[in-house]
């Protein structure tokens, strides 16, 4: 037992910042759905389409604020005194994933047609895996770069 464990965190200390990142992105979509859900259930109606957008931006905008907050912490560990110009690239780097996603996905879906059920899926899938890698990189390399 003792192996195993000293061999897990040995791997976990080698991989220490994606383990935490991926960790970090599931609470992330815990609290984009969570939220979203929450609001429509209570007080807004998905029934409505404004309303029904409105869910959306708020539950994106709470998961973003957990997103920055969580990465900074616990991933990337940011001592960075300049902290509105860190939220600003965040909040930057976070719009320009979802508008690659948008693109994306009207691209194949709604442009090539590929529109059947398992077309949405699996490009859904395949773009989430894209914002995943790219959302790691924009943090990395632009909002949480270490100083030189």
């Amino acid at each position: 037992m003792g192996y195993y464990y000293k061999e897990l965190k040995a791997l976990y200390h080698q991989y220490e910042e994606i383990i935490s990142y991926l960790i970090v992105g599931g609470l992330t979509t815990l609290v984009s759905l969570v939220s979203k859900y929450a609001l429509l259930f209570t007080i807004l109606d998905a029934a409505d389409a404004v309303q029904l957008q409105i869910s959306v931006i708020i539950s994106w905008i709470l998961a973003v604020a957990f997103a920055y907050w969580a990465n900074r912490t616990f991933v990337f560990k940011s001592k960075d005194p300049k902290i509105l110009g860190e939220i600003a690239r965040f909040v930057a780097a976070r719009v320009a994933t979802l508008l690659m996603e948008a693109l994306i996905l009207w691209f194949f879906i709604t442009l090539l047609e590929m529109n059947s059920d398992f077309h949405v899926v699996l490009w859904t899938v395949v773009t989430q895996i894209l914002i995943l890698i790219g959302n790691y990189v924009f943090s990395k390399i632009v909002v949480f770069r270490k100083p030189k």
